[in-house]
């Protein structure tokens, strides 16, 4: 028998997500700079929360996460009713996508924008559309002349992911108020706590029924490995993505040390000081040594090269040194690494570094 076992049309054209580089087996004081990573992990609280889940490993988890929604709630001041958990925000975009988008239907995001967008919108059978930038940041006119009576979702991470640049608040009602009828704002927050007051955008969401926010514990929580995100939005949409979220998508460990994590704010706020105060260290001395970057809202910076040969050999040079970098030629910046904000050593080897690097050429 002849077995005609194929993929539906359109999965195959996705390109695989390529993560940031890890150090090899073997390198010894290797300092991984590519995937945005807090270089203080998780705080105390939430290590503890994951040492005593051991004791209820042999139990199914809560599948209502109703005590990580009520932290989160109780956290940001909104109704728990109206949060979703996921495997990072990145399951919130696939269910938005599995959910709103098919065949025949268009799904934006802007040019330099997060790669599973592309992903998710494609594995749902829509058509992604890539919007161009201004200068490295959302354009919103932009993206409001690209939409159609095709489209159904629109994807901006504010602060973006590489660029670390971001719109207002004004921009984003903007964009949300001249979006079609059948349209869908989606805002990815992920790097939204690097930012002291700033609310993700939840203030748009209280009073619109077409905008949604996605969040993560990755990012300045530390909690990457463990993959745990939310989102937020009107309890309509919200309903809808539950209806497809499977009913254990969290484990119990994570969900005990997302709800000590986000109770602790006075570790957030310490690492996000901490954060802003080598992210501008580190982009004055980049920027001393002839390699400029967009003034960054994230914890990371967008190191810009001449060319892109020159930020090639520059990420060979900074391996040489013990250092992994981000190459984001897949985020069409093929001049451009992306150096996430380490701890201050960590920083001032880059510096260093890149210095040697100048000086050699």
């Amino acid at each position: 028998m002849t077995l005609n076992i194929r993929p539906r049309p359109g999965i195959m054209d996705i390109a695989l997500y390529v993560g940031g580089a890890a150090p090899g087996a073997g390198q010894a004081n290797t300092i991984k700079l590519s995937s945005n990573e807090n270089p203080f992990g998780p705080s105390d609280r939430a290590k503890e929360a994951f040492g005593r889940s051991v004791h209820t490993l042999h139990r199914y988890p809560s599948t209502d996460h109703a005590a990580l929604r009520a932290a989160i709630a109780e956290t940001h001041g909104l109704d728990g009713a109206r949060v979703i958990c996921g495997v990072g925000s990145d399951e919130i975009i696939h269910f938005l996508c599995q959910a709103y988008a098919g065949p025949g239907d268009e799904v934006l995001f802007t040019e330099h924008g997060f790669l599973m967008y592309r992903i998710s919108a494609m594995a749902a059978g829509a058509t992604p559309v890539e919007v161009a930038e201004r200068e490295r940041t959302t354009d919103v006119a932009a993206l409001l002349a690209a939409c159609t009576e095709r489209t159904k979702l629109v994807f901006i991470a504010n602060p973006n992911n590489p660029t670390g640049t971001m719109i207002s608040a004004a921009e984003v009602a903007q964009l949300a108020d001249g979006l079609p009828p059948q349209a869908i704002l989606v805002l990815d927050g992920a790097y939204a706590e690097y930012i002291e007051g700033y609310d993700g955008g939840l203030a748009l969401i209280e009073g619109r029924e077409n905008v949604v926010m996605t969040r993560t514990f990755s990012k300045i929580y530390g909690l990457g490995g463990l993959r745990i995100g939310w989102g937020y939005g009107p309890a309509a949409i919200v309903d809808v993505l539950n209806r497809i979220r499977g009913p254990f998508n969290l484990s119990s460990t994570q969900l005990d040390a997302a709800e000590a994590a986000v109770r602790d704010q006075d570790y957030v706020a310490r690492c996000r000081s901490d954060n802003a105060r080598m992210r501008h260290w580190l982009a004055e001395a980049l920027a001393e040594l002839g390699v400029p970057s967009d003034t960054s809202l994230a914890n990371f910076v967008l190191a810009r090269f001449a060319d892109a040969a020159e930020a090639e050999a520059c990420d060979l040079f900074l391996r040489d040194q013990g250092l992994i970098v981000r190459r984001v030629a897949g985020y069409k910046l093929p001049h451009c690494l992306r150096i996430t904000v380490g701890d201050e050593s960590a920083c001032r080897r880059v510096a260093h570094a890149v210095a040697q690097f100048k000086g050699r050429r």
